[in-house]
């Protein structure tokens, strides 16, 4: 049952409203998880990828059936051992060998891990883990060279971090030290994922030798969560947004969460944006390699998102109070978008780049910068995709040279044309539905016992003289009355 507050959001907001109908209505998966086929062991693990995440599970399981179950082992694979990393109830000494050792567990067969704490958000995905490790196994042996891989690589960077007694007391330091962090827990997807999307013909081979641009992809979506959870992180004692850019504008990390230095917390987080919308443009160019539809929805809808998020971050003071999200209508719009094309995908960038670019103020010390990142976002969209203004001020330009102002003028005597015909098709439209109202009041007041039958025969000219006659007596029965009344 929706809240009060909630029904009269979208009363207000009747655009997201109708968002979320279209999408519940009108989306249809490319293709569509067909649960008949599977095993019981997969059916359990597609139960336990909805558990740990409802928006990266829907887009999974609508993927071509060559990747949905290498991906959603993948994902789960990755969401097991960032478990164990984020449980700070379990000390250095027994986390740092298991995030090393983790992609080996994934061929002992029945292996599963119990020691989180029971209000670890995932835990029973690790407690029952062996399903996954079944279905890892008899995987196509491309696919689990690359999990494992990406999953040796991450759990050890991991397990580094892990042993960094700076890094757990301070937080991160330097801004070359924020992108490696960035790199361990999302990069690596982005480069599993190509790995996966060339190995399945779904990419094109070139994105393996742009590694960039894959790294790019997870960078761009790790670094906006990072940013719109500050307040959640520093609830649980941790500090991602790297000393190089807070130390800029406070003295102390915590400075930023006390309401009298709201608009230098403002700065210090319009620093951090600037710092993630260097990854946006290569984000588009990475789109533009996918070949399959249903692979390009699932990296288009959480860029999409994202750059969504960071325009509602920007210079917003409720993220210092408290975790802040894009509306669920709101949402539902940023996926009808994003199923469609790079071009969809590319104007829906270049509306919250402009968002951010009106809340930039003059006030901020990047304001700038940002002007000049949100304008070198725009140029690259500009350049694959020619805005409408554009092409008809160039469309123009080469019609009058080529053919003449006389020609121009021909063109313009046809749209005349062209606008008195509209309008006349306009006109019989109206009148056309004038006579379709008219007759259907007809036909409810005949349906109704109204005597149409009495007013035709009144209306025949045989009885034309009955009717002068009558309107003559009435008329003189009328002035009869009113001298009497006189």
């Amino acid at each position: 049952m929706p809240s009060a507050s909630s029904i009269l959001y979208y009363l207000i907001h009747v655009q997201e409203l109708r968002s979320i109908i279209q999408w519940k209505t009108w989306h249809n998966p490319v293709h569509e998880r067909d649960e008949s086929k599977e095993t019981a062991n997969q059916k359990k693990c597609f139960q336990y990828l909805n558990l740990t995440s409802r928006s990266f599970a829907a887009v999974i399981q609508e993927l071509h059936p060559e990747l949905l179950m290498p991906v959603c082992l993948f994902y789960l694979v990755l969401r097991g051992l960032d478990t164990i990393e984020d449980d700070t109830s379990i000390s250095a000494k027994k986390k740092e060998p298991t995030l090393r050792n983790f992609h080996t567990y994934l061929e002992v067969d029945g292996w599963n891990y119990t020691e989180n704490r029971p209000e670890e958000k995932d835990r029973e995905l690790l407690v029952n883990f062996d399903c996954v490790v079944k279905e890892f196994k008899e995987m196509k042996q491309a696919y689990k060279d690359i999990i494992a891989d990406i999953t040796k690589r991450m759990g050890n960077g991991m397990a580094d971090y892990c042993l960094n007694a700076e890094f757990n007391e301070k937080g991160v330091d330097k801004i070359k030290e924020y992108d490696l962090y960035c790199y361990y827990v999302a990069g690596l997807v982005g480069e599993g994922l190509t790995s996966m999307f060339v190995e399945s013909k779904f990419g094109n081979p070139a994105l393996l030798d742009r590694p960039h641009l894959q790294v790019s992809m997870g960078l761009f979506l790790q670094k906006t969560n990072i940013i719109r959870d500050i307040k959640e992180d520093f609830d649980d004692n941790r500090k991602f947004w790297p000393r190089e850019i807070w130390s800029k504008h406070v003295d102390d990390f915590g400075d930023l969460l006390k309401p009298e230095n709201r608009e230098l917390a403002l700065n210090c987080s319009s620093d951090m944006v600037l710092n993630a919308l260097d990854h946006a443009d290569e984000c588009l160019f990475y789109l533009a390699g996918l070949r399959e539809q249903s692979v390009f929805n699932f990296c288009a809808i959480p860029q999409s998102m994202a750059i969504a998020t960071l325009a509602l971050c920007f210079r917003n003071p409720k993220m210092f109070e408290r975790n802040i999200k894009i509306t669920k209508g709101e949402a539902c719009e940023l996926m009808m978008q994003s199923t469609q094309n790079l071009q969809v995908v590319c104007e829906v960038f270049r509306k919250y780049i402009r968002i951010i670019r009106r809340k930039n103020v003059p006030q901020d010390p990047n304001f700038l910068k940002i002007s000049i990142a949100c304008g070198k976002i725009e140029q690259f969209i500009e350049s694959i995709f020619p805005s409408a203004n554009v092409q008809e001020i160039v469309a123009k330009g080469e019609l009058q040279k080529k053919v003449g102002l006389g020609a121009v003028e021909k063109k313009k005597d046809v749209q005349s044309d062209e606008a008195w015909w509209d309008t006349f098709y306009l006109f019989c439209m109206v009148a056309g539905l004038m006579i379709v109202v008219f007759g259907t009041m007809i036909f409810v007041a005949w349906i109704f016992g109204a005597r149409f039958d009495l007013l035709i025969e009144d209306l025949k000219p045989s009885n034309w003289g009955k009717l002068r006659e009558n309107f003559e007596g009435n008329g003189s029965a009328i002035k009869s009355a009113a001298h009497e009344e006189l």
